[in-house]
């Protein structure tokens, strides 16, 4: 049943009633072509589309005018359109919506109703009292926001709306609208970043119009003609705010990439400098994770990819068995092929107590594995007390500033606070656990210090649990990172060992690319 199917109706509505998208109950379902065009004849039934003569804001006479506030009064309409500019977004990933104010705000409930789409609202007038905010409801700094508007002409509406999104943290890619009249909005967005999804455009509505002769040959010619004449620019301040807001969500510019050599020497930590160097001379920037249930599939795994990779990704508390032996032979492995152990231990406990589980144990992580990592969410603490154990051993630490789940609360000022740590603490913090450096405020930070990214495929996607891939090419290039950890991709191939290969081939393939850039 459509949302507003069981909707009893008063007896003086002025509701729809010879169309059957009015009469008909809709559902979630695409529309059909036939419903599709149902609508279109009912917008302009119900005066939303209208042609003659009309006065624009900007002065000019328009043979065509669109007005959308009107289908406010028809609910059955209105869930059509909801359904009909869902249809156009339902595969693209988005966590909330906003609708542009005012006419829009209508449409976004009706999709949040009847599809269970969370919102937000855009304030047109920020009140001097209360919160004072410009963007009300929940969400969280980093998630990802759809807007939704009624239609676009020069796209200055959006843009207003795009700003306030942008200062709360919100990435904005994608904007919705029923009908885009073609005249510059488009391409207005897209030079600020944002594509452009419209249900109708106006040219479609028009044959449709045509084909049931309610528009003749002549005034379709004159709206096309005019549509074509009258390309918009956006207004100065518009443009100015677009251009602020695209320029603020870009990634910040960076220096010409500097070679692992380069970076070795300006490392602070031993490990660090000690991981560039490796990555120079077996030529790899891979990391295999070892996610694997026991002791002797990890050595046997480590035997296999030990010639191809930089670094050799464990957790210790997932094998089925732990004592000093299979620590020394693991070592012994990583001598050989010339690798580093890196213990994924994601610390996240007050300083006093990781002391205890970085030295002791039945694991005794800091005796065997050069590298290790944390969580900074019980503040710097942690990273003190893992420095008590490590730093005379020479051991360095990764802090977690990002994560590769999706839904994850690792971002925006949590990852500010982790690289701000990571700058007071270099002689034993030696880099990040990191999606895209090459976005962070300020940048990657340090270049002496290390990124290395998990969740890395030769194919994007993700798996059911909410595990985000990215390509090596993506993950080294284009978000500025260092080293691809690749798990699946190597540990459940026919050979890991020829997976390994092809991973280290991949990934030193986009460092020498990012170099030449």
């Amino acid at each position: 049943m459509g949302l507003f199917s069981g909707l009893k109706k008063n007896k003086g509505d002025a509701q729809p009633s010879t169309s059957s998208v009015a009469a008909r109950a809709t559902t979630k379902e695409p529309m059909t072509q036939e419903e599709i065009e149902e609508l279109c004849l009912e917008l302009n039934k119900i005066g939303a589309v209208k042609f003659g003569e009309f006065k624009l804001k900007s002065g000019l006479m328009s043979p065509v005018y669109v007005d959308l506030r009107v289908i406010v009064s028809y609910p059955l309409v209105l869930e059509q359109v909801s359904r009909m500019m869902y249809s156009r977004v339902k595969d693209l990933q988005f966590d909330i919506m906003c609708g542009v104010p005012y006419t829009a705000l209508p449409i976004a409930t009706c999709m949040s109703l009847g599809f269970g789409l969370p919102m937000v609202m855009r304030r047109k007038e920020v009140k001097d009292y209360g919160t004072k905010k410009a963007i009300e409801g929940a969400y969280s700094p980093g998630q990802s926001c759809l807007i939704v508007e009624d239609l676009v002409t020069s796209g200055a509406s959006v843009l207003e709306t795009l700003d306030p999104l942008q200062k709360e943290q919100l990435k904005v890619t994608d904007v919705v609208v029923l009908i885009d009249r073609e005249q510059g909005g488009e391409a207005h967005l897209q030079k600020n970043g944002l594509k452009l999804h419209a249900a109708f455009k106006l040219s479609a509505m028009l044959d449709v119009l045509q084909k049931h002769n309610l528009v003749d040959e002549a005034l379709a010619g004159k709206v096309r003609a005019f549509i074509a004449e009258n390309q918009t620019q956006l207004p100065a301040a518009a443009a100015a705010a677009g251009a602020a807001t695209a320029a603020a969500a870009a990634p910040p510019a960076q220096p010409k990439r500097l070679s692992y050599e380069e970076r070795a020497g300006l490392a602070k930590n031993s490990v660090a400098k000690q991981c560039f160097e490796l990555m120079a001379r077996k030529r790899t920037n891979l990391a295999v994770a070892a996610d694997v249930a026991t002791a002797d599939e990890m050595l046997a795994l480590a035997e296999q990819t030990g010639p191809h990779i930089c670094v050799f990704k464990t957790h210790v508390d997932i094998f089925d068995r732990w004592d000093d032996s299979i620590a020394a032979k693991l070592q012994e492995i990583a001598s050989r092929h010339d690798f580093l152990i890196f213990e994924d231990r994601k610390f996240a406990d007050i300083g006093n107590t990781v002391v205890s589980q970085y030295a002791g144990g039945i694991y005794k992580i800091a005796d065997w594995s050069h590298i290790t990592n944390a969580h900074l969410v019980p503040g710097p603490g942690i990273i003190d007390g893992l420095k008590q154990v490590g730093l005379p051993k020479g051991r360095g630490c990764l802090l977690l500033a990002e994560m590769s789940s999706r839904g994850t609360l690792a971002a925006g000022s949590y990852t500010e606070a982790v690289a701000a740590a990571a700058a007071q603490h270099e002689d034993f913090v030696m880099g990040f656990i990191s999606v895209n450096p090459a976005a962070w405020k300020g940048g990657p930070g340090s270049p002496g210090l290390i990124h290395m990214t998990p969740g890395v495929q030769l194919a994007e996607g993700g798996d059911a649990l909410g595990q985000q891939y990215n390509t090596p090419a993506s993950v080294i290039g284009a978000r500025g990172s260092d080293v691809i950890i690749v798990g699946r991709g190597v540990i459940k191939a026919a050979d890991p060992a020829a997976a390994a290969a092809e991973y280290k081939e991949a990934g030193w393939a986009a460092y020498e690319a990012s170099l030449a850039a």
